[in-house]
């Protein structure tokens, strides 16, 4: 094997393992969240986002598992770019994961009965932490969903408009998702908004993940 074929094929595994992440990340968030969510006294899946984890004892467990798969997420999303020699999707979908660690950094607060001890309902401050989360997330999915156009539209150029359709629909989707608690504000509808939201996202970035997988 010569010295340039062997660097090809270091750069194509380096890339392998990148997808690698972006096939596995979702499956590790909403594992690691929903078992806390399933153990954790107060918490209740139809009133609590992920996030709200992160306080309370034990919040830690959440606070590293958005840390672990935002850097996971970047991971992916260079891993993307490489294949698709995209510099727009890679941004996008990075911005996505660092929204994730800003997320981890900066807590909610907490809200509605959760942790054990808060009262009921929506608090009517917010702390500066929450804010800055608040942010961070939103911007995080914005630029999700942009990044599910910029993939699509990547896959239109090489001819995979099943791939390209999928990836159109799933950027919708993720901004209905986002949308969804400023048209109906509403407890439970803004939590069905941010769960559609996240596993639509997590489930398009593993489909995008496999396929450039197999094409590398």
């Amino acid at each position: 094997m010569s010295s340039n074929e062997l660097e090809d094929h270091r750069s194509t595994s380096t890339t392998r393992s990148l997808l690698r992440c972006g096939v596995i990340v979702g499956v590790l968030y909403l594992t690691v969240g929903v078992i806390q969510g399933l153990v954790r006294d107060g918490f209740d899946f139809r009133r609590h986002a992920l996030s709200h984890l992160a306080n309370g004892p034990g919040g830690w467990v959440q606070v590293a598992n958005l840390a672990v798969c935002g850097l996971m997420v970047i991971a992916a999303a260079i891993g993307i770019a490489r294949v698709l020699q995209s510099r727009a999707a890679g941004w996008l979908l990075g911005c996505f994961g660092f929204g994730m660690i800003v997320s981890a950094i900066f807590k909610t607060d907490p809200v509605d009965g959760f942790p054990p001890g808060t009262p009921l309902g929506v608090p009517d401050t917010m702390s500066t932490s929450a804010l800055i989360h608040l942010t961070g997330g939103g911007i995080g999915f914005l630029t999700l969903a942009a990044a599910c156009f910029v993939v699509a539209r990547a896959m239109s150029r090489r001819n995979q408009s099943s791939t390209a359709r999928l990836s159109f629909i799933c950027g919708i989707v993720v901004l209905v998702g986002f949308f969804t608690p400023v048209a109906i504000p509403n407890g439970s509808a803004a939590i069905a908004g941010i769960w559609l939201t996240v596993v639509v996202g997590w489930a398009w970035l593993a489909v995008t993940s496999t396929q450039l997988m197999r094409q590398t």
